[in-house]
């Protein structure tokens, strides 16, 4: 069975007019509607078209100067229980709806920003072109495919992963003016565009959204891992988590979906939507 639920009059009236900026809107209308008048939609599995739409990045704003202003969300997995993976891996506890938004949110994005350490052990390759995002993308001036931009003092990386060796676009490495020059120089000899976003080794979590944001990335999503959205959420730059809870339970010493010293003072977001299919919940959230 799958539902949507409108959290408040805005998003119940976002669905019921075909609104999108957070729920089901255009081919997903109907079942929208229903769900704002309190009726379950069709049984059956979310497409790409409804999630296309749920999901889709706030209109574009900009600053005072004219540039816009990038939106920074981040996707993440947690079972019942807190755990951000088992045995090291966000797979074991993930599921097909997880997957096609995973599929959505990088169809939707410019960019990918992603851990060093996250692409070491979930095995990460370069985005690939999806004919069901090809126009939209276009439309939007969007390359094929979303560039992957890694966040990495050390630069320690295998550049003969497909990752360097045949991505659609160029691999980014985001890392600090201190880098090791030999690290960066075999980087960028590997094809890969190294971008400072920091004065020391390591990566400042404003800089890099800024970085990114100055060569034309403004829908940008991260997918971890949690040390990395734990620096993201302490340098308050995180404007919306989209959250998969797993109906699972793990146990164990897993890692939640942010790591790292905590803040002074929780930060508040607002559920904007939430969607179930087979007992997984997937909830957008957004600053407040």
């Amino acid at each position: 069975m799958r539902r949507l639920f409108p959290v408040t009059d805005q998003t119940a009236t976002r669905a019921s007019d075909g609104g999108g900026g957070g729920v089901v809107a255009g081919g997903a209308s109907e079942g929208a509607g229903a769900a704002a008048r309190g009726v379950e939609p069709a049984d059956g599995e979310w497409s790409l078209e409804e999630l296309s739409a749920a999901y889709a990045y706030p209109e574009s704003v900009t600053d005072a100067a004219g540039a816009p202003v990038p939106w920074l969300r981040a996707n993440m997995v947690s079972t019942l229980d807190g755990a951000a993976q088992h045995d090291g891996k966000s797979q074991p506890i993930s599921t097909a709806a997880d997957m096609r938004i995973f599929g959505t949110l990088r169809g939707l994005a410019d960019v990918v920003v992603v851990g060093a350490e996250t692409v070491r052990q979930e095995g990460y390759r370069p985005a690939r072109a999806r004919a069901e995002f090809a126009e939209a993308r276009e439309a939007a001036g969007q390359g094929p495919a979303p560039a992957i931009a890694i966040v990495s003092a050390s630069l320690d990386l295998d550049f003969s992963l497909p990752l360097f060796t045949s991505p659609l676009v160029p691999t980014l490495i985001l890392t600090g003016a201190a880098a090791a020059p030999d690290r960066v120089a075999t980087a960028e000899k590997a094809g890969a565009r190294v971008v400072v976003a920091g004065d020391g080794v390591g990566v400042e979590p404003a800089r890099a959204v800024q970085a990114l944001a100055d060569l034309g990335f403004t829908r940008l999503l991260t997918e971890g891992g949690p040390r990395l959205l734990g620096q993201l959420v302490a340098a308050g730059v995180l404007d919306e988590l989209c959250l998969t809870v797993a109906p699972m339970l793990t146990a164990g010493d897993a890692q939640r979906i942010a790591g790292g010293p905590s803040v002074a003072v929780p930060q508040r977001f607002a559920l904007v939507s939430l969607l179930e299919e087979e007992g997984f919940l997937f909830g957008r959230y957004q600053r407040t």
